[in-house]
């Protein structure tokens, strides 16, 4: 093997990527934690290494030549086989200390996890969690979370998943609010309410009516891209909320709108990847998440 052929600075390369992949050297340095001109130096170094011009520089953009767009392509496979060994290292790890990053809904880390993290730190001192929150799917292959919570089930072969149990959403509002609009008895009825939306009003029309209500845009005067707000602005009396019973059951002011509407059945997964699933600490993480939610 020709090792001389081959010795260029990974982080020039990881650099050059990071520039390619996130279009413009402030954007590039904010994703890799670097300051922007570090960032640009590394940049040019690989470029005088490798005796190629990389990128069309603008004023705001970088734009890829044809020798970076080559580049380019080998150097995400170089990222690629790096996140491998990452993941099969960490993998094999044994040890029941260090960090455990866990992806959640809003809802779920505001008022589920605590308990469950109480009994991990118990249980293992020495894990440190770290809770991000999004109501995107989180990428586990390329590890922005080693453990997901999520309410759809993964289709990519190297993640494991587990059914940690099924619950329901049903519509809520604040006792106040249907005081004053009145409680529906009919279909018709809920046809002339508020409704709160979730990240736009087409995200949850659909469902509702599929169950067959009339609702328009126009019911959906409020929208939130958070669990928590909305829950919060279902208490104050702005409207029905899809809410799942085991959330509102902690606020009293909240009732069910017209019991005879069908609950939507919720699936909670936990998620993990394969090879991380070999891994003493994050087993042990997913195995007490799992009993703590189910």
């Amino acid at each position: 093997m020709n090792w001389d052929a081959a010795d260029f600075d990974w982080n020039q390369a990881r650099a050059f990527l990071a520039t390619a992949e996130e279009g413009s050297l402030s954007a590039a340095a904010r994703a890799l934690n670097v300051t922007q001109p570090t960032l640009s130096r590394q940049v040019s170094a690989l470029e005088e290494k490798l005796g190629v011009t990389l990128f069309e520089r603008g004023t705001r953009v970088m734009t890829l030549t044809v020798a970076g767009l080559e580049l380019q392509h080998h150097v995400r496979a170089m990222h690629d086989a790096a996140m491998r060994v990452s993941l099969s290292a960490s993998g094999q790890s044994q040890t029941i200390a260090g960090t455990v990053r866990i992806a959640s809904t809003h809802n779920m880390a505001c008022y589920h996890l605590p308990k469950v993290l109480a009994k991990i730190r118990r249980t293992a001192p020495d894990i440190q969690v770290e809770v991000t929150t999004a109501n995107e799917l989180t990428d586990l292959i390329q590890r922005e979370a080693d453990i997901s919570i999520r309410h759809a089930r993964p289709t990519q072969p190297e993640l494991i998943a587990k059914l940690i149990r099924t619950t329901t959403a049903t519509l809520m509002a604040s006792k106040a609010y249907l005081d004053r609009v009145g409680r529906p008895k009919t279909l018709d009825d809920l046809n002339k309410l508020d409704f709160l939306g979730f990240l736009n009003a087409e995200t949850l029309m659909p469902a509702l009516n599929g169950h067959g209500l009339k609702l328009t845009t126009a019911n959906f005067p409020v929208v939130s891209d958070s669990g928590p707000v909305s829950l919060e602005l279902a208490r104050r009396g702005l409207g029905v909320g899809l809410l799942m019973p085991d959330d509102a059951g902690y606020f009293p002011e909240l009732e069910q709108v017209w019991p005879a509407f069908p609950p939507m059945e919720i699936p909670i997964w936990l998620v993990t990847h394969r090879e991380l699933h070999t891994s003493k600490r994050i087993r042990l993480v997913f195995d007490l998440i799992a009993e703590g939610l189910s």
